[in-house]
């Protein structure tokens, strides 16, 4: 949060091939996830009986976020919980939990790609990102700023000041891969990375976003081309499940930087797009193009358009138990018209937030 002191953004970083974690410069509290214990205390100074009787109720609920838009691709607002109906692993479940989430809090994550394809698109990305935080974020809202070249490196720790986001995307700048020695304590040739997408959605996801609670998304910018990722596609996309966060893709892409000449005006369509189809499409997300049609700007107020008209289904899962095991989600709508977007699955885990 902004404040009287400053504080150093910690940075993520790619090591000899291995994933870093992020080095925090202040302590989070705990935080209490929805698949967790919830303990109700006895009041102070009572005896040891009245201790003893602790009550502990676990909170077993499956939660799942879900758009859904008309065969104009529209966002429809306007459904009841009748419209809806939701299957595990192809059994239709009841659904105990609904509601439209308008106000509840949210954290984002924006990853910039700022390799050598997207240089002369960053001015336009710094710009329309800002105005997207300004308009998007509320009261008890959150977002993160990431930037992935040949390394990731957090420009913003969470928080909910506008000021602050400028000045992170003020500090967007080249990642590009720098030959010679890789430094450490055993120096190794360095490995050419030259966009480390995969390995940046997975560490948004696993150290920044599985933690939060509330809704959770990603938003990439980005020609969705990986060229040095440790880190799988897949990996990435179970990250994100893992950490109950939806990604959204923005696809810019300057025709340039790939050899198709100046002037010509094709966004999109390169060997990225399908990749961030599929990590989108796996974690209930929308993928957005940058064309003649649709500016950065029209996109970002979409997507926040989105985020705002979103629903929230709940039902208690057949199998309670936490092993580990990916189980397969599908929502229907009544009117065919209308197509539901929301995550695949999710993995039976203690404390990832369903």
């Amino acid at each position: 949060m902004e404040n009287g002191n400053s504080i150093s953004a910690p940075r993520i970083s790619l090591y000899n091939g291995r994933l870093a974690s992020i080095i925090l410069t202040m302590k989070h509290l705990p935080i209490l996830l929805a698949l967790a214990f919830v303990t109700v205390p006895a009041l102070p100074q009572q005896d040891k009986a009245q201790e003893d009787s602790t009550i502990k109720v676990e909170v077993n609920l499956v939660n799942i976020l879900c758009s859904v838009r008309n065969k104009s691709n529209g966002l429809v607002g306007n459904l009841e919980k009748n419209d809806f109906r939701i299957f595990e692993d192809g059994k239709e479940q009841e659904i105990k939990y609904f509601t439209r989430e308008t106000d509840v809090p949210l954290t984002i994550g924006l990853l910039v790609d700022t390799s050598a394809s997207q240089e002369r698109l960053l001015d336009i990305e710094k710009r329309a990102a800002y105005q997207f935080f300004s308009k998007v974020l509320r009261k008890k809202d959150l977002a993160f700023l990431i930037q992935f070249g040949a390394e990731a490196e957090l420009l913003q720790d969470d928080t909910n000041s506008p000021r602050l986001l400028q000045d992170g995307l003020n500090q967007l700048h080249m990642s590009v891969p720098v030959g010679g020695l890789h430094p450490g304590p055993v120096p190794t040739q360095q490995s050419q990375a030259g966009t480390i997408l995969y390995d940046a959605v997975y560490l948004a996801a696993h150290e920044k976003l599985q933690t939060e609670v509330g809704r959770k998304a990603m938003v990439l910018i980005t020609d969705g081309v990986d060229t040095g990722s440790r880190t799988s596609r897949d990996a990435a996309v179970e990250a994100a499940q893992k950490a109950d966060s939806i990604i959204y893709s923005i696809d810019y892409e300057d025709p340039a930087a790939y050899g198709r000449g100046f002037g010509t005006i094709t966004f999109g369509g390169g060997q990225g797009e399908s990749e961030l189809r599929r990590m989108s499409t796996e974690t209930g997300g929308h993928v957005y193009k940058v064309d003649r049609r649709n500016s950065l700007d029209d996109i970002f107020q979409d997507l926040q358009d989105e985020m705002r008209s979103q629903y929230s289904i709940g039902y208690q899962p057949p199998n309670p138990k936490k092993d580990g095991s990916y189980h397969k989600i599908e929502i229907r709508v009544g009117d065919k018209n209308y197509k539901v977007e929301a995550r695949k699955g999710y993995y039976a885990v203690a404390g990832n937030g369903n």
